[in-house]
């Protein structure tokens, strides 16, 4: 899922293709992908794009009526760039947004079409759009303890709940938290003053650096390969392979479509988190340490 460093690069791109163009049309192929008829499609033709604004993980597109297009790409949405007049290509088109500049398409891949257009009235109407979680780059120390203190939740919920902080997914707190060397499972209100304060530092030093390490791979272009797995990522998608600080395996902890990955000697003091599906099924033989675990995988012999 594009997160808060992929959707800003995605905002600069943009702002430097529309703002001040025309927005011409929409073409919506996805039957599910508009969530809204209020205010319909026709008032934003031929207005036009005043800002380009990320509203939590959204990309919000403001034209001179105060007529806004909120696009979320959820996990498989993909934004691509094309001359004027281009048409959309390949059978993942959802949407093709038509600029006077451009054609913006919008496309997912798999079969399980969650990307969501909305349209908005107004600041009222995309604030309704926003879960109101802390902009971190914007935030004040203790305004980001309060926060994560509001409640008692593991490290990697809190970091990922919209409603908490805005735009951080599975991928980015992977890595907020192995720069912190916290565990996923910490709870919020066991921590320390001094572990809060290298969150907040780990947060502010992994969103920043991303943005800057995207927009510099962009180059001025518009960015076509993003992706939640990146080169250069210490721990997220890095399961097995060694942790650049300290060389220890990167392990997991998988749950639904997603996991967590942590390195066990930098976060978690050499213990194994239990991983729900291997722990179901291994009960009291749930190996406690990354090295029993490789012996249970055959690492051992």
């Amino acid at each position: 899922m594009p997160e808060l460093p992929d959707v800003a690069v995605y905002v600069e791109a943009l702002e430097a293709r529309i703002v001040s163009h025309t927005f011409q049309r929409a073409l919506i192929r996805g039957p599910f992908l508009l969530r809204s008829v209020a205010p319909p499609l026709s008032a934003a033709e031929g207005r036009l794009v005043r800002q380009v604004r990320r509203v939590g993980k959204r990309i919000a597109i403001g034209l001179e009526n105060e007529v806004w297009l909120a696009l979320h790409l959820m996990i498989a949405g993909r934004l691509h760039w094309r001359a004027p007049g281009a048409k959309a290509a390949g059978k993942n088109a959802l949407a093709s947004f038509e600029f006077s500049s451009g054609v913006l398409t919008l496309t997912e891949a798999g079969t399980q079409h969650r990307a969501a257009l909305h349209f908005a009235a107004g600041e009222a109407g995309l604030h309704a759009l926003d879960p109101g979680g802390l902009e971190v780059l914007d935030a004040a120390p203790a305004d980001f303890a309060r926060v994560l203190r509001s409640a008692n939740h593991t490290l990697k919920r809190a970091l990922t709940d919209p409603r908490l902080f805005s735009g951080i997914g599975n991928a980015y707190s992977d890595e907020i938290l192995h720069r912190a060397m916290l565990s996923p499972v910490a709870l919020t209100q066991r921590l320390t003053g001094d572990q809060v304060d290298a969150l907040f530092t780990a947060t502010r030093e992994v969103l920043v650096e991303w943005i800057d390490r995207l927009r510099a791979e962009a180059g001025g272009k518009f960015p076509e390969g993003v992706t939640a797995f990146r080169e250069g990522m210490a721990v997220h998608g890095r399961y097995r392979l060694p942790c650049p600080r300290c060389g220890a395996k990167v392990q997991r902890i998988r749950y639904a479509s997603n996991e967590t990955n942590y390195c066990p000697q930098c976060q978690t003091g050499g213990k194994l988190l239990a991983d729900r599906a291997l722990s179901r099924l291994l009960r009291e033989d749930w190996p406690r340490t990354p090295e029993e675990l490789e012996l249970r995988q055959g690492g051992g012999r």
